[in-house]
């Protein structure tokens, strides 16, 4: 199956507690990455493909290579093969060190890297996967999963936040466990409902 998520920020010790932009309400950051790796590990298989839309970590040390080695670390613990599209938090040289490291699973490397995004089709609709959120403007056949807003949503129902404290997270019921991403059939439910969120909004 595929799956996509963002802004994970594994190690980002500033975005603990709560408060409306990025609520992570852990003790520490270990806390915060074992939780969602086990959650991403309860629901995504080893065979699977996650895009992950950007801002996988943000963590700093000396020397970077340090960080690099950590954030790969903890990378090489969740299940599946990964896409990563840069997001603004994540260097180019970690995306070097990843390269540099990367290894087969299935048959297929473990990771795979894109700067910018991916156009993908999946069950009769465009999808545009990006950090960012894009104004695609007349263009309502294309979907655009991004993320780089945490629990924040463009009010815009072709735009769709799948940013692991995403409010648009909030249209499944249950919500995911945090940080387990959403696979295609919870993005088909997210799609309808903020469409009709927004339409009982005009």
């Amino acid at each position: 199956m595929q799956f996509v998520t963002a802004d994970t920020h594994f190690f980002h010790s500033e975005l603990l507690g709560v408060d409306k932009f990025a609520p992570r309400p852990f003790p520490d950051v270990a806390t915060m990455n074992q939780t969602i790796i086990d959650n991403w590990n309860a629901k995504i298989g080893e065979h699977d493909i996650v895009y992950h839309l950007g801002d996988i970590a943000l963590y700093f040390t000396k020397p970077p290579r340090k960080a690099y080695e950590a954030i790969a670390d903890v990378l090489g613990q969740l299940h599946g093969r990964l896409v990563l599209v840069k997001g603004n938090h994540d260097s180019r040289a970690l995306f070097k060190y990843l390269a540099a490291h990367n290894f087969m699973v299935d048959g297929h490397p473990k990771y795979e890297f894109h700067d910018v995004g991916v156009l993908l089709k999946y069950n009769h609709r465009q999808y545009y996967l990006t950090h960012y959120p894009m104004m695609l403007g007349i263009a309502p056949q294309i979907i655009n999963l991004h993320g780089h807003i945490h629990h924040y949503a463009v009010p815009v129902k072709e735009n769709i936040n799948v940013g692991i404290d995403a409010p648009e997270l909030d249209y499944l019921n249950p919500r995911p466990a945090f940080g387990a991403p959403v696979n295609f059939a919870e993005i088909e439910q997210m799609i309808v409902a903020k469409a009709a969120d927004l339409e009982k909004q005009r």
